[in-house]
């Protein structure tokens, strides 16, 4: 039976998940939601989506859509995620779950009352480089020692990633830290116990900061350190340093080499080297045989708790 996607969100992200889902079998794209009709239309046109809107409401009134992919503004994620398990639907909504605790937490709520599929796009799950790292640590043959990580971009106004203008402000505490924060307790297989976090001058358009510093600390032992920043100009992404017991990985994205930069093949890992790809795979798996997902709204949850005691250490 053919799965039917909603995807609402038709900027960069969105994209990705629509290259991403084409190579799915049994899955189609029936509806687009986005903020501008003409250039929604324009992308509805080049992947073959019949239904087009600006309002996600009239998407959730179709019977046949079983499932909604939000790839929206930050600040919208939790109260669409609600909307669409209220409608039936189940709901991917893109990283972050929300940008507060209280928010992710009534996403979590409706998920437990609906018993829908409710996933977050934590994506370095599913990368392959990440994944590889995984496998190794579950077989017991790597255990973290520390985790450095950079998020580093060069981005002092509002654009996306494909250098568009952006409607939202972005955030380095309730998105990018957020996919650190998360893979480092998934990786460690413990929960974060220490969190500490010091930040630089706010920016006085975008108020936000452009500069974090964040220190963890899981109850194995293990620690990590993140720095974020939009000032970089460049090397721009997110490089993980994993220091283990008995190696060095560093990933970059899809790649992963040794801490003597030997490159690692990470190929067969997966049925496809693209992380987002996948992380839509897991989903429409998830639906189809009634079962949790892998990045769940309830295992993503404590990354929020964290996330918030951040918060209001930096108030």
């Amino acid at each position: 039976m053919t799965l039917k996607i909603a995807l609402a969100g038709a900027g960069a992200f969105g994209i990705k998940h629509l290259d991403g889902l084409k190579n799915i079998a049994d899955v189609e794209v029936v509806s687009l939601i986005g903020r501008e009709l003409g250039k929604t239309q324009e992308v509805a046109d080049k992947y073959g989506i019949g239904h087009v809107t600006t309002n996600l409401a009239d998407t959730l009134a179709i019977k046949e859509v079983d499932a909604v992919i939000l790839c929206t503004p930050t600040q919208m994620h939790a109260e669409q995620s609600v909307a669409c398990m209220k409608a039936g639907k189940h709901v991917q909504m893109e990283i972050p779950l929300a940008d507060s605790l209280a928010g992710a937490q009534s996403v979590d709520a409706m998920q437990k009352q609906t018993g829908l599929v409710a996933m977050c796009g934590h994506t370095r799950r599913f990368n392959p480089s990440h994944q590889w790292v995984r496998n190794k640590i579950v077989a017991g043959e790597f255990n973290i020692q520390q985790m450095d990580v950079q998020t580093f971009f060069f981005r002092r106004t509002n654009m996306n990633a494909l250098g568009q203008a952006r409607s939202w402000t972005d955030h380095l505490l309730w998105h990018h830290a957020a996919h650190t924060v998360d893979l480092f307790a998934y990786q460690a297989r413990s929960p974060i116990v220490k969190a500490n976090a010091v930040q630089g001058p706010i920016h006085p358009a975008l108020g936000i900061a452009m500069d974090m510093s964040i220190q963890l600390k899981a109850a194995n032992g293990a620690i990590c350190t993140l720095s974020l920043s939009f000032n970089n100009d460049g090397p721009l992404g997110t490089f993980f340093r994993y220091i283990g017991d008995t190696g060095t990985y560093i990933a970059r994205y899809d790649d992963l080499v040794n801490g003597k930069e030997e490159k690692i093949d990470v190929s067969q890992v997966d049925v496809s080297m693209n992380g987002i790809e996948l992380q839509d795979r897991e989903f429409i798996a998830a639906i189809r045989e009634g079962r949790e997902p892998n990045s769940s709204v309830a295992q993503v949850l404590p990354c929020y708790e964290v996330l918030h005691q951040l918060e209001q250490q930096l108030a």
